[in-house]
C-alpha cells in the first residue's frame, strides 16, 4: 500500500489549478507594471513589483502548507479560524488606517507604516471552513431532507453569517459583505435545500434589492436609506452605474475613464505597456482595464477563459473528492472566486456598481491575494489528501 501511495504522489498535485493561478498571476504582473510605470513614476515601479512578487511568495507558502491539512484538521481548525477572523473584524474597528478610511469611506484597514492589511480577506476562507462545517454536520444529523430539516439548516448558515455582516456593516464595507451572501448562496444550494425555500428567499431578496433602487431614484427615498446608514458615496456610486456619463468629471471618472481605456483597446489592443487613457486606481480595482487597452478583447478574452479553466478545474476536483465537507469548502471557494470576478470585470465595463473588488490575482495588493491563495490552498489539499484516503477508507468524514 505504502509503494502505491508513493506512485500516486504525482497524481496527488492538481497542476491544472497550478497552471491557471500561474498564467492569472503572470498577468496581473504585466498589467500591474503597465500600471505603475504610467501612474506611479519610474522611481516607484521597481518597488511596487517587488512588493507584489513578494505576496505571491507569501501566497504560494500559504498554499504549501494549507494543503498539508488534511479533511480532520481542517474541521477543528474551522472554529478557531472563524473567531479569529471575528477579532480581527472588530479589532479594525477600533486601530482602522484613518488615511484609508477618509479616501475610501470603509474602516476596514490595518496600517502598519507602509504595510496595510484588510482581515475581511482571510475572513472569507474562514468562513467557507465553518459554513462547510456546518453543513456537513447538521446534513449528517438530518439524513432524510425535509422542509423543517432545510429551514434549521439555512438559519444556522444565516446566523453564523449575521455577526460577519454586522461588523462589515460597521465598517462600511457593503461590497465585501455581498461576497459572504455570495458563499452562503452558493453552499445552501449543494447542502440541497429545497427550492420551495430557495425561491421565495430569493425572490424577497430581489424584491428588497428592487425597493433599495426605486428609493435611490427618490429624494424622500434616499432621506430614509440614509437614516439606514446609506453613506453619501454609495449614493454617488449607483448613479454613476445608472448613468456614467451624467458626471464623467466627478464620481462617474473612474468609471468613465475605464469604459474609454476598454474601449481603445479594441480587438488586439494598444499594445504591451501603451496606455492612452488614464484610470484612477487601475492597478488594483480597475486592471481590467488596463487588460482590455493593452490586449484588447482577445486579451481580455483570455483572461476570462483562464478563469472559466480555474472553476472547472476546482469542480472537477471535487466531484472527484468522496468528501462531502470538502464538497462545501469547494463550492463556497468556487463562489468567493466566481463573485470577485464577476463583480470586478462588471463594474469595470459599466455592468455592476463600483464596489472595490479587486480581480483575483490579478490586482495589485496582498489581502485579497492572500485570501484567495488560501482558498487554492483549500482546493489543492482535496486532491492531496484524496488519493491516500481512497488507499485507507471509503467513508465520507462526519
Amino acid at each position: 500500500m505504502n509503494e502505491r501511495r508513493e506512485d500516486d504522489s504525482e497524481s496527488r498535485i492538481d497542476y491544472g489549478v497550478i497552471f491557471c493561478v500561474l498564467m492569472l498571476a503572470l498577468i496581473g504582473l504585466a498589467s500591474i507594471y503597465v500600471a505603475a510605470t504610467h501612474d506611479s513614476g519610474a522611481t516607484n515601479v521597481m518597488t511596487v513589483m517587488v512588493s507584489q512578487v513578494a505576496w505571491y511568495v507569501i501566497g504560494t507558502i500559504a498554499v504549501v502548507i494549507i494543503m498539508q491539512f488534511d479533511s480532520e484538521q481542517l474541521w477543528k481548525v474551522a472554529p478557531l479560524a472563524y473567531w479569529l477572523g471575528i477579532f480581527l473584524l472588530t479589532a479594525v474597528l477600533v486601530f482602522y488606517s484613518r488615511s484609508y478610511a477618509a479616501s475610501t469611506g470603509a474602516k476596514s484597514w490595518f496600517a502598519i507604516g507602509p504595510l496595510t492589511f484588510q482581515p475581511s480577506e482571510v475572513m472569507k476562507p474562514a468562513f467557507i471552513l465553518m459554513l462547510a462545517r456546518v453543513a456537513s454536520d447538521h446534513n449528517h444529523k438530518y439524513y432524510e431532507h425535509t422542509t423543517h430539516s432545510d429551514w434549521l439548516l439555512l438559519g444556522k448558515m444565516v446566523a453564523w453569517l449575521l455577526p460577519v455582516a454586522v461588523l462589515l456593516r460597521l465598517q462600511n464595507d457593503f461590497g465585501t459583505m455581498l461576497v459572504f451572501f455570495a458563499i452562503v448562496a452558493g453552499v445552501a444550494l449543494v447542502a440541497g435545500i429545497t427550492w420551495r425555500i430557495i425561491v421565495p428567499v430569493a425572490a424577497a431578496l430581489a424584491g428588497v434589492g428592487g425597493g433599495a433602487l426605486m428609493l435611490v431614484a427618490t429624494t424622500t427615498g434616499r432621506t430614509i436609506l440614509e437614516h439606514l446608514g446609506f453613506a453619501s458615496y454609495q449614493f454617488s456610486r449607483i448613479d454613476t452605474w445608472l448613468n456614467p456619463a451624467s458626471n464623467t468629471s466627478d464620481q462617474g471618472y473612474q468609471l468613465w475613464q475605464s469604459m474609454k481605456a476598454i474601449g481603445s483597446g479594441g480587438i488586439f489592443g494598444t499594445g504591451f505597456d501603451v496606455s492612452k487613457v488614464y484610470v484612477p486606481v487601475r492597478e488594483s480595482d480597475m486592471i481590467f482595464s488596463v487588460i482590455g487597452e493593452n490586449f484588447g478583447f482577445i486579451g481580455s478574452l483570455i483572461l476570462i477563459l483562464l478563469y472559466f479553466m480555474l472553476i472547472y478545474q476546482m469542480i472537477r476536483v471535487t466531484f472527484d473528492t468522496k468528501n462531502v465537507f470538502y464538497a462545501y469548502i469547494s463550492t463556497g471557494v468556487i463562489m468567493m472566486i466566481l463573485f470577485h470576478t464577476f463583480e470586478n470585470i462588471g463594474m469595470n465595463i459599466g455592468l455592476l456598481p463600483l464596489t472595490g473588488i479587486p480581480l483575483p490575482f490579478v490586482s495589485q495588493g496582498g489581502s485579497a491575494l492572500i485570501g484567495n491563495m488560501i482558498g487554492i490552498g483549500l482546493i489543492m489539499s482535496m486532491r492531496y489528501h484524496n488519493k491516500s484516503y481512497m488507499f485507507s477508507r471509503n467513508e465520507d468524514f462526519e
